[in-house]
C-alpha cells in the first residue's frame, strides 16, 4: 500500500494546504514488514495538484492513501478521480501519522486553518 505524507519544507512535520504542498513522503507499505524508509519526493510548481494538468504522469500517481493536515473539497475529489483517499490529521509527526493508520487508530482531529476556509471557497469555481 502507497501512502504519502504532505510535509512542510523540513520534511519532519505534517504539512497543510495539500494543493500546494511540495514536499511529500511517499511509503511503500507492506504487510507484515517494518515500516520501510520514505520516498522523498519533491514536486514543481507545475506539479503541485492545484497546478497540474492531468496530461500526463504524476510523481503522485499511484498512491493509495494521501495524509496531509487540511486540503479542500476540490482537492479531494480530484485525489478521488485519481483513486487516492485524503486523510486529515491534526498529527504533526508524519511517522506518527502512519503509524496510527496502519494499526487502525484513530487520528487526531485537525485544526482550525484558516486556508482550508479559503480552499472551501476557491473549490465554488474550481475546474475538479
Amino acid at each position: 500500500m502507497k501512502i504519502a505524507v504532505a510535509t512542510k519544507d523540513d520534511w519532519a512535520q505534517v504539512s497543510g494546504h495539500a494543493g500546494q504542498s511540495r514536499h511529500w513522503l511517499v511509503f511503500d507499505c507492506q504487510p507484515g514488514t517494518p515500516l520501510p524508509e520514505p520516498e522523498r519526493v519533491e514536486l514543481t510548481k507545475e506539479q503541485l495538484p492545484h497546478h497540474f494538468k492531468d496530461d500526463g504522469p504524476h510523481p503522485l500517481h499511484g498512491l493509495e492513501v494521501m495524509v496531509t493536515a487540511s486540503a479542500g473539497t476540490g482537492f479531494m475529489r480530484h485525489m478521488e478521480s485519481w483513486g487516492t483517499q485524503v486523510l486529515l490529521t491534526g498529527e504533526t509527526d508524519p511517522v506518527t501519522a502512519l503509524e496510527k493508520i496502519l494499526s487502525g487508530e484513530a487520528l487526531a482531529d485537525t485544526r482550525f486553518d484558516i486556508t482550508t476556509t479559503l480552499c472551501k471557497l476557491r473549490d465554488l469555481f474550481s475546474r475538479h
